[in-house]
C-alpha cells in the first residue's frame, strides 16, 4: 500500500484523494492546507513536515501554480516520488531546474494531464497512431468557459502567483493533446488580449497558430474565458477521414456529453456516414492516478505527464507568450 500526503487540499486535491481511495493501492496518510477544514484525514502543520514525514512515499503538489516548482523540488530531494498538477511550472526555466532534481533523485515525478485519460481521447490517439486514416493534416482546437468576477478572488487574480491567464489555466490541457497526437510545432504565431477583464497579465483570449516543420501539421488553437459558454472541441483532419471531439465529460456536465466522431473517406472521394462515440462516464481521474501508482510501484517509465512532455509544453507555452508580446 503506497502512503500518499497531498499538499493542498482544494478542489483538486479531494479529487486525488478520492482517486487514491478507489485505487485501493494507496492511502491518504496526511494532509497540509492552509485552511484545516476537513474531519476525513490528517493534517499536519505545514508542507515541510509532510515532504520529510516517514509516513509518506509520494507527495501530491495540489496548490496554486507559483508554488508547484519549489514543492516538487523539495518533495524530490527528501526521496519522495511526486504527483504534482499542472502547469509544470510558470515556465520552461522552472521545469529544467526540477527535471534536474528528478533525475537526481531517481524518484517518479508525475504530472496531472488528466485530458489525454479522457476515453474519447484514448480512442482518438489509438486511430492516430494505427495510420488507418493516414497521416495528420491539420488540427483545430476550442476551448472556452465563462467566467465571473468570483474566478479572479484570491490567487488567480495575481500574475505574480498564477504566471498567466486563461492559457495557463485551461489552454494548456488542449496544447497538450496537439502535442500528444501531432507531435512537436516549429512555427509560432499568437494574439493575446485582455480587452474584457483588463488584469494586467491575466489573459482572457490566446488564439495561436502553430506549424511543424518536419510533419508539415498545422494547427490552430483559442483558449477563452470570454466565451460566456462552456465548450471543448478537438478537431484532427487526415488524410483519409477526420476524427472531431466535442463536448468533455466532467462531474458538473457543464461541457455537455463528450462525443468522438469518426468520418472515412470513401474511395470515390466522398464521405461516409459517420460513426459516433458518446462516453458517458469520465474515468480519466482513477486511469490518471493508476498510472502513476503502476510507475511509483514498478519503477516503469512515466508514458503520459512525464517531465520530458512537460518540458516540450512549456517551452511551447513560453514562445506562444514570447510571439504574442
Amino acid at each position: 500500500m503506497i502512503k500518499a500526503g497531498i499538499i493542498g487540499y482544494g478542489k483538486m486535491g479531494r479529487i486525488r484523494a478520492e482517486a487514491l481511495k478507489q485505487s485501493g493501492r494507496a492511502e491518504v496518510t496526511e494532509v497540509y492546507d492552509v485552511h484545516a477544514n476537513a474531519s476525513d484525514v490528517t493534517f499536519v502543520a505545514s508542507a515541510e513536515q509532510l515532504i520529510q514525514s516517514n509516513d509518506i512515499d509520494a507527495v501530491f503538489v495540489c496548490t496554486p501554480n507559483h508554488l508547484i516548482c519549489p514543492l516538487i523540488i523539495s518533495s524530490l530531494n527528501a526521496r519522495k516520488h511526486v504527483f504534482a498538477e499542472k502547469p509544470p511550472g510558470l515556465n520552461a526555466e522552472e521545469v529544467r531546474s526540477i527535471r534536474a532534481v528528478e533525475v537526481a533523485s531517481g524518484r517518479v515525478l508525475m504530472y496531472g494531464f488528466n485530458h489525454r485519460h479522457h476515453e474519447s481521447i484514448k480512442r482518438m490517439k489509438e486511430i492516430v497512431d494505427s495510420g488507418e486514416l493516414g497521416r495528420i493534416l491539420w488540427m483545430r482546437g476550442r476551448y472556452g468557459k465563462e467566467v465571473d468576477e468570483s474566478f479572479f478572488k484570491g490567487w488567480r487574480a495575481d500574475p505574480k502567483l498564477a504566471g498567466g491567464g486563461i492559457m495557463l489555466d485551461q489552454g494548456i490541457h488542449m496544447l497538450d493533446l496537439m502535442l500528444h497526437l501531432g507531435g512537436g510545432f516549429d512555427e509560432v504565431h499568437a494574439v493575446v488580449s485582455n480587452l474584457f477583464w483588463k488584469i494586467e497579465g491575466i489573459e482572457d483570449n490566446v488564439f495561436a497558430i502553430l506549424k511543424s516543420n518536419e510533419s508539415g501539421i498545422c494547427a490552430s488553437l483559442h483558449s477563452t474565458m470570454t466565451q460566456w459558454r462552456y465548450l471543448f472541441s478537438l478537431e484532427v483532419f487526415l488524410e483519409k477521414g477526420s476524427l472531431i471531439i466535442n463536448g468533455l465529460k466532467t462531474s458538473s456536465n457543464a461541457y455537455g456529453e463528450e462525443k468522438l466522431s469518426i468520418k472515412r473517406n470513401a474511395s470515390d472521394g466522398h464521405f461516409t456516414s459517420e460513426e459516433h462515440n458518446v462516453f458517458h462516464v469520465d474515468t480519466s481521474w482513477n486511469s490518471e492516478i493508476e498510472h502513476f501508482l503502476g510507475c511509483v510501484e514498478t519503477g516503469s517509465e512515466v508514458m503520459y505527464g512525464s517531465s520530458t512532455d512537460a518540458l516540450k509544453l512549456m517551452q511551447l507555452m513560453d514562445r506562444i507568450y514570447e510571439a504574442s508580446a
